[in-house]
Formats: structure tokens, sequence, C-alpha cells
């Protein structure tokens, strides 16, 4: 299946997420800041429609798709194509969409803030209190 980097646009604009996980690891001690910062791209469809997920990771070149059960009521299961190594979202992902801009605006104001955060991930502004602090303020931004 043959992906056109329109339909890519619009898939992602309907069903795709920039975001980026906060985990605070409690028990490591293997390093000085707890906090992991865990930027993420990802497109959750249908079950039915989870060749078009393949036909993605396949017209990137990264990523995975993963099963993911969903046990609410009234919810299908689900398929997710997820990209969250920092080389593949830098040099694959964010050019891509910088290229071929997202239309919807919330989506577009999501993508900008997730380039803000890989590049202070990319500075190690994490790794500081005040980097840190500005990080949380720009994910709470993020729809």
């Amino acid at each position: 299946m043959q992906l056109s980097e329109d339909y890519i646009v619009g898939l992602v604009d309907g069903e795709g997420s920039f975001t980026a996980f906060v985990r605070n690891l409690k028990d490591s001690t293997e390093r000085v800041r707890r906090t992991r910062i865990e930027p993420r791209f990802y497109i959750k469809l249908i079950e039915k429609d989870k060749d078009v997920l393949y036909a993605l990771r396949d017209c990137f070149g990264c990523g995975s798709v993963y099963y993911q059960k969903d046990v609410r009521k009234n919810h299908q299961n689900c398929y997710r194509y997820e990209v969250f190594n920092r080389r593949e979202l830098k040099e694959i992902i964010i050019p891509f969409f910088t290229a071929h801009q997202l239309k919807l605006l919330s989506k577009q104001k999501d993508f900008k803030i997730f380039c803000d955060l890989m590049r202070r991930i990319e500075k190690n502004e994490h790794l500081t209190t005040d980097g840190l602090q500005r990080i949380y303020k720009l994910k709470q931004q993020m729809h």
C-alpha cells in the first residue's frame, strides 16, 4: 500500500499525536536526575485499519506497530504506530512534517511545541531543574 504525503498529513491531523511522556524513575540510582522525558509520535487506529499503520511504518522506515487492547465499553481494540527513538524523530519524522505542513491549527501548535521540546532535550535542558520546569510548561500547552 502506497501512502501519499497528503494522505499522511490528513491521517496525522485526524488521528496522530505529538507528545512527550514524563516519567519519574523513583528506583533509579544510576541517574542524578530521576525524571525522564520521552518524546513520542504516534497514530492509533481500529484493528480493521491496521494495514495503514504498517504502510506508514514502511513509508517512514522507522517505528513500530503495536496491538493495543481496549477494555472500555463501546471501544474496539486498536493498533498503534509509534516512533520514540529520538534520532528517528529528529531525522525522519520532524523533517517530514516540517516539509509537509499539518492543516489543523491545534496539530500545528502541538508539532511546534514538540520540535521545541526536542531541541531542549538535545541541549540537555531537561537535566536541569529550570530546564525541566520549562519543559513541563511547554508540555502543558499541548493538546
